[in-house]
């Protein structure tokens, strides 16, 4: 018999896996507990069409970060900032400010926690830094912080 598991049962499968099992354990044990239900044709098609639809949704955001990634690395971030007489930043440039002078400039939205910030910047200069967009792609901001 043919079912499609509706949860991770141990040892069978996982969540909406068709698998082959006896007739006994799928009538008597899988399909009362709702942990299965045969497999018939309109299942299976719906199933591939979830398949397809996930499919699509991580082509379409793999498009997008890279796209977005493109933009990125052809912008050079200006950020001002006051400091002290021994030339360091009174504080320092977070990831927020980052983020938000992205968005304020270039209209790029970025969530602060996908920069990635070796250390503080607590100081004048030109700084690169990586931005996760997606599983694989990262993209790179430039940012100059001056007064």
């Amino acid at each position: 018999m043919k079912v499609v598991l509706l949860a991770d049962v141990k040892g069978q499968g996982k969540k909406n896996d068709v698998i082959e099992v006896s007739d006994g354990y799928g009538r008597n044990y899988l399909i009362p507990r709702k942990l299965a239900v045969e497999a018939d044709n309109k299942i299976l098609n719906a199933i591939k069409g979830q398949e397809a639809a996930k499919q699509h949704q991580i082509e379409v955001a793999t498009a997008e970060a890279k796209e977005q990634a493109a933009k990125l690395d052809s912008v050079l971030l200006k950020i001002r900032a006051n400091c002290g007489a021994d030339g360091r930043l009174y504080g320092s440039i977070t990831t927020k400010e980052i983020a938000e002078a992205l968005e304020k400039e270039y209209g790029i939205k970025v969530d602060k926690r996908k920069i990635q910030l070796d250390e503080a910047i607590r100081a004048y200069g030109k700084y690169d830094m990586d931005v996760k967009l997606y599983a694989d792609i990262v993209g790179h901001v430039h940012v100059l912080v001056c007064n």
